[in-house]
């Protein structure tokens, strides 16, 4: 439980880094995905989600 919480808290981390370093490119990526399909979205979440699992793998292996 406590590498769950130590990864959500890094996920923040580096999200919020990313909206307090590049603001506007951040909500360019936002109106993008407004305009994306659902189906699109889920592929992508999708695959992101398998290459984090593979990452996790490889480095906790």
């Amino acid at each position: 439980m406590r590498d769950l919480l130590t990864a959500l808290a890094l996920v923040l981390v580096i999200e919020g880094m990313l909206w307090a370093l590049f603001p506007d490119a951040m909500k360019r990526a936002a109106e993008r995905a407004l305009l994306m399909d659902s189906a699109q979205l889920r592929y992508a979440g999708l695959v992101a989600a398998a290459l984090g699992v593979v990452f996790v793998w490889l480095v906790r292996g």
